[in-house]
């Protein structure tokens, strides 16, 4: 009879490529540092739009991680970060083909939207505009035939988790959560599951997104609430904080590998963490309003589920995107579930990284956990009274309760709560 102790779900391996660093050892640096990854956007030029800024990985190196090579040529930049992370996640875990049955490994990955490169559009586009008009009938004979044969494949959310598999052999179940904000820890949660249920004995699960193409950006612009700080891109995410104007978008990925405590025992895997629970929901807004009763429910779920009581928590790391009705929304929701529990929230290194911050977050609490501390929240400086939290600001908060619980919502009222539990 296998004890309910050694069917725990738990965290052999963790890999990252973020806007403060590429691999966890870098992450954890920036993080100890108090680095921002806010900057002025590199990949194109921002300057004909109102934003400027963003989290943006830089220093990353694709061919250091894809094999083979040749697979790049599918691989939009989410699928890139989610194949590095994933590379990252194995090779932490040990993984080697005799320790693991290929039928027993799965792959569940958050993803965004993926946006054409600006080539490939105009490679299909061009032979069908004629006299400064667009030819439809044209485009349908020409266009299509002109443009890369493959280009579908690196727009599809399903092929993070398929370049996944591949790479890793990992023939069991394979799924795609595509669910803005809260997509990653869905997908961790998700995997989890999938263990749980007997369906496998490892998954690799996380999210993966990329957003800075100047089309989604422009969109952004018009749409979105995004921070105005141009002049000063590492002081503009500032969760929580009475000053903050808005969100900063980012882009990322992180991938953990999770197992059975009996597996990774077995074949003397180091155990991280383990995820002690995990809830969701989702209550949409009325009259246009966000409400934080989505996270609310998460959170008792996520708490019941690992039998544990908002005292037995030592930091809540929270999604904090420092949208003005989020944060609020947030936070009130938070003071009721998790009364007195610090709070800090780490998009305010990186920004909002969308279908990949809540799979960075936790990698992020991974950090936190192994250091017995809680790391600051960024360019919190005047606390808001409508977000009555404690904030962890200025210096990392030792902690003795090895147990954190991660936030993540959208604005369309879906929340996400997850409980990861360090070792003793």
């Amino acid at each position: 009879m296998v004890s309910e102790y050694q069917q725990q779900i738990v965290i052999t391996g963790a890999g990252v490529v973020s806007p403060v660093g590429v691999g966890i050892e870098a992450f954890a640096e920036s993080l100890a540092q108090g680095r921002s990854g806010v900057r002025m956007i590199q990949s194109f030029d921002p300057t004909p739009l109102p934003v400027r800024i963003a989290g943006e990985v830089v220093d990353f190196e694709p061919k250091a991680y894809v094999r083979p090579r040749k697979s790049l040529k599918v691989m939009s930049r989410d699928m890139q970060f989610a194949v590095a992370s994933a590379r990252m996640a194995a090779d932490q875990a040990g993984w080697a083909p005799e320790t693991f049955d290929p039928q027993r490994v799965g792959v569940v990955m958050g993803a965004d939207r993926i946006r054409t490169e600006f080539d490939e559009i105009v490679a299909g586009f061009a032979p069908a505009i004629r006299d400064g008009r667009f030819d439809y009938e044209r485009y349908s004979r020409e266009g299509i035939m002109a443009g890369y044969p493959l280009t579908f494949l690196k727009n599809l959310p399903n092929m993070l988790a398929c370049h996944i598999s591949i790479a890793h052999d990992a023939r069991g179940p394979n799924n795609t959560v595509n669910h803005a904000e809260v997509s990653s820890l869905l997908a961790v949660a998700e995997a989890a599951s999938v263990i749980q249920r007997g369906m496998a004995d490892a998954m690799l699960c996380g999210g993966a997104s990329s957003r800075l193409h100047p089309l989604d950006w422009a969109r952004s612009c018009l749409m979105d609430e995004l921070s105005h700080r141009t002049d000063a891109p590492e002081q503009a995410p500032r969760p929580f904080d009475a000053q903050r104007d808005g969100q900063v978008r980012g882009e990322g990925a992180a991938v953990v590998t999770l197992e059975t405590r009996r597996h990774a025992e077995a074949r003397g895997a180091k155990i991280l963490a383990h995820i002690a629970g995990w809830g969701s929901a989702c209550t949409p807004p009325a009259n246009g309003q966000p409400n934080g009763e989505a996270v609310k429910i998460a959170v008792r779920k996520a708490l019941d589920a690992a039998k544990l009581k908002p005292q037995d928590v030592g930091h809540v790391n929270a999604h904090g995107d420092s949208t003005l009705a989020g944060d609020r929304v947030e936070a009130q929701a938070l003071a009721e579930v998790l009364p007195g529990v610090p709070v800090t929230a780490l998009k305010s290194y990186f920004g909002n990284l969308l279908a990949g911050g809540g799979a960075v977050e936790l990698v992020g609490s991974l950090v936190a956990l192994a250091q017995g501390a809680v790391p600051p929240t960024r360019n919190f400086e005047q606390p808001d009274p409508q977000c009555p939290i404690e904030v962890v600001r200025d210096r990392w908060l030792p902690s003795d309760r090895p147990t954190a619980v991660l936030v993540n919502q959208t604005p369309f009222g879906q929340a996400v709560a997850l409980v990861l539990v360090a070792e003793p």
